[in-house]
Protein backbone atom coordinates (compact mmCIF):
# COMPACT_ATOMS: atom_id res chain seq x y z
CA UNK A 1 0.00 0.00 0.00
CA UNK A 2 3.07 2.37 0.67
CA UNK A 3 4.15 1.12 -3.01
CA UNK A 4 1.54 2.52 -4.65
CA UNK A 5 0.75 5.83 -2.78
CA UNK A 6 4.28 6.53 -3.80
CA UNK A 7 3.69 5.75 -6.90
CA UNK A 8 0.87 7.96 -6.89
CA UNK A 9 2.58 10.77 -5.61
CA UNK A 10 5.66 10.36 -8.16
CA UNK A 11 3.47 9.79 -11.20
CA UNK A 12 3.05 13.11 -13.66
CA UNK A 13 -0.48 14.74 -13.64
CA UNK A 14 -3.17 13.30 -16.15
CA UNK A 15 -4.78 15.71 -18.35
CA UNK A 16 -8.70 15.88 -17.43
CA UNK A 17 -11.22 15.53 -20.73
CA UNK A 18 -14.70 17.46 -20.68
CA UNK A 19 -17.66 15.33 -21.97
CA UNK A 20 -17.95 16.03 -25.71
CA UNK A 21 -22.02 16.75 -24.76
CA UNK A 22 -21.33 19.55 -22.29
CA UNK A 23 -19.32 21.33 -25.35
CA UNK A 24 -22.21 20.74 -27.48
CA UNK A 25 -24.67 21.77 -25.19
CA UNK A 26 -23.15 24.90 -24.38
CA UNK A 27 -22.49 25.88 -27.90
CA UNK A 28 -26.44 25.56 -28.36
CA UNK A 29 -27.26 27.70 -25.53
CA UNK A 30 -24.57 30.37 -27.02
CA UNK A 31 -26.07 30.31 -30.70
CA UNK A 32 -29.54 30.44 -29.06
CA UNK A 33 -29.02 33.69 -27.60
CA UNK A 34 -27.19 35.16 -30.12
CA UNK A 35 -30.66 33.61 -32.45
CA UNK A 36 -32.89 35.30 -29.63
CA UNK A 37 -30.80 38.87 -29.49
CA UNK A 38 -30.92 39.29 -33.45
CA UNK A 39 -35.02 38.58 -33.63
CA UNK A 40 -35.61 40.79 -31.28
CA UNK A 41 -33.27 43.60 -32.84
CA UNK A 42 -34.92 42.39 -36.13
CA UNK A 43 -38.63 43.10 -34.56
CA UNK A 44 -37.59 46.15 -32.83
CA UNK A 45 -36.92 47.38 -36.16
CA UNK A 46 -39.89 46.34 -37.95
CA UNK A 47 -42.00 47.78 -35.36
CA UNK A 48 -40.07 51.33 -35.15
CA UNK A 49 -40.64 51.10 -39.23
CA UNK A 50 -43.99 50.31 -38.80
CA UNK A 51 -44.71 52.77 -36.72
CA UNK A 52 -42.75 55.77 -38.38
CA UNK A 53 -45.12 54.33 -41.78
CA UNK A 54 -48.04 54.40 -39.54
CA UNK A 55 -46.80 58.13 -38.19
CA UNK A 56 -46.70 59.33 -41.90
CA UNK A 57 -50.04 58.01 -43.17
CA UNK A 58 -51.41 59.31 -39.74
CA UNK A 59 -50.09 62.67 -41.02
CA UNK A 60 -51.15 62.43 -44.48
CA UNK A 61 -54.62 60.77 -43.66
CA UNK A 62 -57.62 63.04 -44.74
CA UNK A 63 -60.42 63.43 -41.96
CA UNK A 64 -63.65 63.69 -42.78
CA UNK A 65 -65.17 66.65 -40.71
CA UNK A 66 -68.32 68.63 -40.62
CA UNK A 67 -68.04 72.29 -40.66
CA UNK A 68 -69.83 75.43 -40.13
CA UNK A 69 -69.49 79.29 -40.57
CA UNK A 70 -68.99 82.05 -38.20
CA UNK A 71 -71.02 84.76 -38.81
CA UNK A 72 -73.07 87.84 -37.32
CA UNK A 73 -76.16 88.53 -36.32
CA UNK A 74 -78.51 89.68 -33.37
CA UNK A 75 -78.39 86.95 -30.64
CA UNK A 76 -81.54 87.08 -27.94
CA UNK A 77 -80.37 86.09 -24.66
CA UNK A 78 -82.32 83.98 -22.31
CA UNK A 79 -82.19 83.11 -18.71
CA UNK A 80 -83.87 79.38 -18.11
CA UNK A 81 -84.96 78.40 -14.11
CA UNK A 82 -87.40 75.92 -13.32
CA UNK A 83 -90.76 76.93 -12.19
CA UNK A 84 -94.93 76.20 -11.04
CA UNK A 85 -97.64 77.51 -11.98
CA UNK A 86 -100.16 79.38 -9.01
CA UNK A 87 -103.31 80.59 -9.41
CA UNK A 88 -103.88 84.56 -9.75
CA UNK A 89 -106.24 83.98 -7.03
CA UNK A 90 -107.58 81.02 -4.98
CA UNK A 91 -110.29 81.29 -2.60
CA UNK A 92 -111.88 78.83 -0.12
CA UNK A 93 -115.68 79.98 -0.05
CA UNK A 94 -116.79 79.57 3.28
CA UNK A 95 -120.38 80.53 4.88
CA UNK A 96 -120.62 83.32 6.36
CA UNK A 97 -123.51 82.28 8.49
CA UNK A 98 -125.24 79.27 9.91
CA UNK A 99 -127.51 76.98 8.51
CA UNK A 100 -128.76 74.08 6.32
CA UNK A 101 -127.30 74.20 2.65
CA UNK A 102 -130.87 73.42 0.24
CA UNK A 103 -128.95 73.78 -2.97
CA UNK A 104 -125.81 73.21 -4.83
CA UNK A 105 -125.97 75.53 -8.26
CA UNK A 106 -122.65 74.93 -9.69
CA UNK A 107 -120.81 71.36 -11.17
CA UNK A 108 -117.11 70.35 -10.09
CA UNK A 109 -114.66 72.25 -12.83
CA UNK A 110 -117.07 74.71 -13.87
CA UNK A 111 -116.01 78.04 -15.19
CA UNK A 112 -117.61 80.70 -12.88
CA UNK A 113 -118.33 84.65 -12.95
CA UNK A 114 -117.59 86.63 -9.97
CA UNK A 115 -121.37 86.94 -8.71
CA UNK A 116 -122.29 84.10 -9.94
CA UNK A 117 -124.50 81.33 -7.26
CA UNK A 118 -122.74 78.70 -6.03
CA UNK A 119 -124.71 77.40 -2.83
CA UNK A 120 -127.97 78.40 -1.02
CA UNK A 121 -128.37 78.35 2.57
CA UNK A 122 -131.99 77.69 3.78
CA UNK A 123 -133.14 81.79 3.63
CA UNK A 124 -136.61 81.42 5.82
CA UNK A 125 -134.90 82.09 9.34
CA UNK A 126 -132.84 85.33 8.25
CA UNK A 127 -136.83 86.56 5.93
CA UNK A 128 -138.06 86.48 9.52
CA UNK A 129 -135.75 88.32 11.21
CA UNK A 130 -136.02 90.83 8.25
CA UNK A 131 -139.64 90.98 8.60
CA UNK A 132 -139.10 91.33 12.41
CA UNK A 133 -137.19 94.10 12.35
CA UNK A 134 -139.20 95.79 10.27
CA UNK A 135 -142.28 95.53 12.20
CA UNK A 136 -140.17 97.03 15.14
CA UNK A 137 -138.99 99.75 12.88
CA UNK A 138 -143.00 100.49 11.71
CA UNK A 139 -143.82 100.38 15.45
CA UNK A 140 -140.92 102.73 17.05
CA UNK A 141 -141.64 105.21 14.06
CA UNK A 142 -145.23 105.57 15.16
CA UNK A 143 -143.96 106.21 18.78
CA UNK A 144 -141.37 108.32 18.00
CA UNK A 145 -143.90 110.38 16.34
CA UNK A 146 -146.41 111.12 19.01
CA UNK A 147 -143.77 111.51 21.30
CA UNK A 148 -142.64 113.83 19.05
CA UNK A 149 -145.93 115.92 18.73
CA UNK A 150 -145.91 115.61 22.69
CA UNK A 151 -142.90 117.16 22.91
CA UNK A 152 -143.98 119.91 20.90
CA UNK A 153 -147.30 120.42 23.24
CA UNK A 154 -144.88 120.93 25.70
CA UNK A 155 -143.05 123.23 24.66
CA UNK A 156 -145.83 125.63 24.11
CA UNK A 157 -147.16 125.31 27.67
CA UNK A 158 -143.74 125.63 28.68
CA UNK A 159 -143.32 128.66 26.96
CA UNK A 160 -146.30 129.94 28.76
CA UNK A 161 -145.71 128.77 31.63
CA UNK A 162 -148.53 126.43 32.00
CA UNK A 163 -146.56 123.81 33.11
CA UNK A 164 -142.98 122.74 34.67
CA UNK A 165 -139.77 123.02 32.19
CA UNK A 166 -139.23 119.61 33.48
CA UNK A 167 -141.78 118.08 32.04
CA UNK A 168 -141.05 119.39 28.62
CA UNK A 169 -137.57 117.87 28.90
CA UNK A 170 -138.57 114.84 30.24
CA UNK A 171 -140.92 114.38 27.23
CA UNK A 172 -137.86 115.92 24.74
CA UNK A 173 -135.76 113.30 26.18
CA UNK A 174 -138.31 110.32 25.24
CA UNK A 175 -138.37 111.37 21.91
CA UNK A 176 -134.86 111.49 21.75
CA UNK A 177 -134.69 107.68 23.08
CA UNK A 178 -137.13 106.50 20.86
CA UNK A 179 -135.36 107.99 17.94
CA UNK A 180 -132.60 105.92 18.59
CA UNK A 181 -134.38 102.85 18.78
CA UNK A 182 -135.85 103.75 15.43
CA UNK A 183 -131.79 104.03 14.10
CA UNK A 184 -131.24 100.36 15.94
CA UNK A 185 -134.44 98.90 14.15
CA UNK A 186 -133.13 100.30 11.19
CA UNK A 187 -129.58 98.49 11.35
CA UNK A 188 -131.53 95.34 12.54
CA UNK A 189 -132.96 95.46 9.24
CA UNK A 190 -129.39 95.89 7.19
CA UNK A 191 -128.58 92.79 9.51
CA UNK A 192 -131.14 90.83 8.28
CA UNK A 193 -130.75 91.72 4.79
CA UNK A 194 -127.12 91.12 5.20
CA UNK A 195 -127.73 87.53 6.78
CA UNK A 196 -129.93 86.81 3.55
CA UNK A 197 -127.30 87.91 1.17
CA UNK A 198 -124.84 85.73 2.93
CA UNK A 199 -127.17 82.81 2.81
CA UNK A 200 -127.08 83.03 -1.07
CA UNK A 201 -123.13 81.93 -1.39
CA UNK A 202 -121.64 83.51 -4.35
CA UNK A 203 -118.49 83.05 -6.29
CA UNK A 204 -115.60 86.10 -5.51
CA UNK A 205 -113.83 86.04 -8.13
CA UNK A 206 -114.26 84.67 -12.05
CA UNK A 207 -112.46 81.06 -12.07
CA UNK A 208 -113.02 77.31 -12.25
CA UNK A 209 -114.75 75.29 -9.24
CA UNK A 210 -113.15 72.58 -7.36
CA UNK A 211 -114.30 69.21 -5.87
CA UNK A 212 -117.39 70.36 -3.52
CA UNK A 213 -116.81 69.76 -0.15
CA UNK A 214 -119.75 69.92 1.72
CA UNK A 215 -123.10 68.66 -0.13
CA UNK A 216 -126.51 69.63 0.60
CA UNK A 217 -128.70 68.74 3.41
CA UNK A 218 -125.31 69.70 5.91
CA UNK A 219 -125.97 72.22 8.26
CA UNK A 220 -122.84 74.76 8.43
CA UNK A 221 -121.55 77.33 10.60
CA UNK A 222 -119.92 80.56 10.17
CA UNK A 223 -117.25 79.28 12.68
CA UNK A 224 -116.33 75.98 10.60
CA UNK A 225 -112.56 75.91 9.29
CA UNK A 226 -113.38 73.92 6.28
CA UNK A 227 -115.01 75.82 3.59
CA UNK A 228 -117.46 74.54 0.98
CA UNK A 229 -115.74 75.10 -2.06
CA UNK A 230 -112.60 76.47 -3.39
CA UNK A 231 -112.69 78.70 -6.65
CA UNK A 232 -109.34 79.33 -8.52
CA UNK A 233 -108.27 82.04 -11.13
CA UNK A 234 -106.92 80.32 -14.34
CA UNK A 235 -106.86 83.79 -16.32
CA UNK A 236 -104.41 85.59 -15.82
CA UNK A 237 -102.12 83.19 -13.61
CA UNK A 238 -99.12 83.51 -12.05
CA UNK A 239 -95.75 81.67 -12.59
CA UNK A 240 -93.24 81.80 -9.69
CA UNK A 241 -89.56 80.26 -10.71
CA UNK A 242 -85.84 80.52 -9.49
CA UNK A 243 -82.63 81.62 -11.36
CA UNK A 244 -79.06 81.62 -9.63
CA UNK A 245 -77.86 84.91 -7.52
CA UNK A 246 -75.37 86.08 -10.25
CA UNK A 247 -78.23 86.65 -12.67
CA UNK A 248 -79.86 89.20 -10.27
CA UNK A 249 -78.00 91.80 -11.80
CA UNK A 250 -78.61 91.56 -15.09
CA UNK A 251 -81.93 90.90 -14.63
CA UNK A 252 -82.56 94.25 -12.21
CA UNK A 253 -80.71 96.17 -15.00
CA UNK A 254 -82.69 95.30 -17.86
CA UNK A 255 -85.66 95.68 -15.72
CA UNK A 256 -84.94 98.79 -15.68
CA UNK A 257 -85.03 99.45 -19.11
CA UNK A 258 -88.56 97.92 -19.84
CA UNK A 259 -90.75 95.34 -18.58
CA UNK A 260 -88.93 91.78 -19.82
CA UNK A 261 -91.01 89.12 -21.48
CA UNK A 262 -91.21 85.16 -19.50
CA UNK A 263 -91.69 82.41 -21.56
CA UNK A 264 -93.34 79.34 -20.21
CA UNK A 265 -91.99 75.95 -21.90
CA UNK A 266 -93.56 72.51 -21.19
CA UNK A 267 -91.45 70.06 -18.91
CA UNK A 268 -90.33 67.38 -21.62
CA UNK A 269 -88.97 71.02 -23.40
CA UNK A 270 -90.84 70.75 -26.50
CA UNK A 271 -94.06 72.66 -25.88
CA UNK A 272 -94.72 76.62 -25.33
CA UNK A 273 -97.48 77.16 -23.37
CA UNK A 274 -97.20 80.72 -22.84
CA UNK A 275 -96.45 84.21 -22.82
CA UNK A 276 -95.60 86.72 -20.10
CA UNK A 277 -94.51 89.61 -18.51
CA UNK A 278 -92.20 89.31 -15.22
CA UNK A 279 -94.13 90.55 -12.36
CA UNK A 280 -91.90 91.02 -9.29
CA UNK A 281 -88.47 90.04 -7.81
CA UNK A 282 -88.71 88.87 -4.49
CA UNK A 283 -87.00 91.01 -2.09
CA UNK A 284 -84.32 88.12 -0.45
CA UNK A 285 -82.12 85.75 -1.71
CA UNK A 286 -82.79 82.16 -0.61
CA UNK A 287 -79.36 81.60 1.38
CA UNK A 288 -79.69 77.68 1.04
CA UNK A 289 -79.43 77.64 -2.62
CA UNK A 290 -78.62 80.52 -3.71
CA UNK A 291 -81.03 81.10 -6.19
CA UNK A 292 -83.90 84.48 -6.26
CA UNK A 293 -87.18 83.57 -6.91
CA UNK A 294 -88.97 85.62 -9.28
CA UNK A 295 -93.11 85.90 -10.48
CA UNK A 296 -94.54 86.59 -13.85
CA UNK A 297 -97.74 87.24 -14.82
CA UNK A 298 -99.29 85.17 -18.05
CA UNK A 299 -102.65 85.37 -19.90
CA UNK A 300 -103.92 82.21 -19.95
CA UNK A 301 -107.15 81.73 -22.18
CA UNK A 302 -106.54 78.17 -23.66
CA UNK A 303 -105.49 77.11 -20.16
CA UNK A 304 -102.73 75.97 -20.78
CA UNK A 305 -101.08 76.35 -17.54
CA UNK A 306 -102.53 74.81 -14.43
CA UNK A 307 -101.97 75.50 -11.00
CA UNK A 308 -99.06 73.33 -9.35
CA UNK A 309 -97.81 72.59 -13.06
CA UNK A 310 -93.84 72.35 -12.98
CA UNK A 311 -92.68 73.93 -15.94
CA UNK A 312 -89.07 75.76 -17.48
CA UNK A 313 -89.52 79.54 -17.53
CA UNK A 314 -87.02 81.61 -19.78
CA UNK A 315 -86.58 85.28 -19.18
CA UNK A 316 -85.88 87.10 -22.19
CA UNK A 317 -83.02 89.73 -20.62
CA UNK A 318 -81.59 91.48 -23.92
CA UNK A 319 -80.44 91.34 -27.26
CA UNK A 320 -76.78 91.32 -28.22
CA UNK A 321 -76.56 93.50 -31.63
CA UNK A 322 -74.34 91.91 -34.43
CA UNK A 323 -72.97 89.60 -32.31
CA UNK A 324 -70.54 87.06 -33.81
CA UNK A 325 -72.00 83.74 -33.44
CA UNK A 326 -71.09 79.81 -34.57
CA UNK A 327 -72.59 76.56 -33.73
CA UNK A 328 -72.32 75.64 -30.20
CA UNK A 329 -70.63 71.76 -31.13
CA UNK A 330 -67.66 73.67 -32.52
CA UNK A 331 -66.58 74.90 -28.74
CA UNK A 332 -63.92 72.24 -27.39
CA UNK A 333 -62.77 72.55 -23.68
CA UNK A 334 -58.91 71.75 -23.27
CA UNK A 335 -56.17 72.01 -20.17
CA UNK A 336 -55.99 75.79 -21.74
CA UNK A 337 -59.18 76.80 -21.52
CA UNK A 338 -62.06 76.53 -24.88
CA UNK A 339 -61.04 76.50 -28.68
CA UNK A 340 -62.28 75.51 -32.13
CA UNK A 341 -60.63 74.05 -35.01
CA UNK A 342 -60.35 76.19 -37.66
CA UNK A 343 -60.45 74.72 -41.02
CA UNK A 344 -58.17 77.08 -43.43
CA UNK A 345 -58.34 77.23 -47.65
CA UNK A 346 -55.68 74.66 -47.26
CA UNK A 347 -58.42 72.53 -46.04
CA UNK A 348 -55.78 71.68 -42.32
CA UNK A 349 -57.41 72.47 -39.30
CA UNK A 350 -55.64 74.37 -36.95
CA UNK A 351 -56.43 74.87 -33.13
CA UNK A 352 -57.92 78.26 -32.30
CA UNK A 353 -58.45 79.70 -28.48
CA UNK A 354 -62.16 81.38 -27.94
CA UNK A 355 -63.66 83.37 -25.37
CA UNK A 356 -67.43 82.22 -24.89
CA UNK A 357 -69.78 85.20 -24.15
CA UNK A 358 -72.89 83.27 -23.99
CA UNK A 359 -74.62 79.66 -25.34
CA UNK A 360 -78.07 80.22 -26.32
CA UNK A 361 -79.29 76.85 -27.57
CA UNK A 362 -77.36 75.83 -30.60
CA UNK A 363 -75.59 78.42 -31.08
CA UNK A 364 -72.36 80.48 -28.88
CA UNK A 365 -71.64 83.77 -28.54
CA UNK A 366 -68.11 84.43 -29.27
CA UNK A 367 -66.22 87.99 -28.15
CA UNK A 368 -62.68 86.91 -28.83
CA UNK A 369 -60.84 84.55 -31.29
CA UNK A 370 -62.59 84.29 -34.39
CA UNK A 371 -63.76 86.64 -37.45
CA UNK A 372 -66.81 86.65 -39.52
CA UNK A 373 -66.59 84.06 -42.42
CA UNK A 374 -64.44 81.56 -41.15
CA UNK A 375 -64.92 77.85 -40.63
CA UNK A 376 -65.03 75.93 -37.67
CA UNK A 377 -65.57 72.17 -37.22
CA UNK A 378 -68.92 70.77 -35.49
CA UNK A 379 -68.60 67.50 -36.02
CA UNK A 380 -65.26 64.64 -35.96
CA UNK A 381 -63.09 66.89 -33.30
CA UNK A 382 -62.58 63.80 -31.65
CA UNK A 383 -60.19 62.33 -35.18
CA UNK A 384 -58.77 65.71 -35.33
CA UNK A 385 -55.14 66.83 -34.22
CA UNK A 386 -53.45 69.88 -34.75
CA UNK A 387 -52.28 71.29 -38.41
CA UNK A 388 -54.20 67.37 -39.71
CA UNK A 389 -55.92 67.88 -43.03
CA UNK A 390 -59.60 67.32 -43.45
CA UNK A 391 -62.33 67.19 -46.19
CA UNK A 392 -65.17 69.39 -44.66
CA UNK A 393 -68.69 68.95 -45.39
CA UNK A 394 -70.65 71.91 -45.31
CA UNK A 395 -73.63 71.44 -42.24
CA UNK A 396 -75.30 74.92 -42.92
CA UNK A 397 -74.11 78.26 -41.34
CA UNK A 398 -74.84 79.50 -37.84
CA UNK A 399 -77.59 81.12 -39.24
CA UNK A 400 -79.28 78.60 -40.46
CA UNK A 401 -78.71 77.07 -37.30
CA UNK A 402 -81.50 76.94 -34.44
CA UNK A 403 -81.95 81.18 -34.06
CA UNK A 404 -79.84 81.25 -30.39
CA UNK A 405 -82.66 81.52 -27.70
CA UNK A 406 -85.27 79.73 -29.95
CA UNK A 407 -85.24 76.64 -28.10
CA UNK A 408 -86.26 75.46 -24.80
CA UNK A 409 -83.10 74.11 -23.44
CA UNK A 410 -81.64 78.03 -23.97
CA UNK A 411 -79.87 79.01 -20.85
CA UNK A 412 -77.72 82.32 -21.67
CA UNK A 413 -75.34 81.01 -19.12
CA UNK A 414 -71.42 81.70 -19.46
CA UNK A 415 -69.76 78.54 -19.68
Amino acid sequence: MMHDDHIAAGAPPQPRHFPLTGVVVTTLIIVAIAGGWALLRSRSRAAASSAAAAASAAANRVVPVTSADVVRRDVPLWFEGLGNVSAFYTVTVKTQVDGRIDRVLFKEGQHVKKGDLLIQIDPRPFAIQLETAQAAIVRDQANTKNARLNADRYKTLSQQNLIAVQQYTDQQSSVDQLDAQVRGDRAQIDSAKLNLDYAAIKSPIDGVTGVRLVDPGNVVHAADTTGLVVVTQLDPIALFFTLPEDDLAPVIEAMATGPLTVEAISRDGDTKLGEGKLSVIDNQINQATATIRLKAIFDNPKQLLWPNQFVKARLHVSTRKNALVVAAAAVQHGPQGTFVYVVGPDSVATVRPVTVEATQGESAVISTGLEAGEHVVVEGQAQLRPNARVSARPAGSASSAAPAGSGPESQGRKP
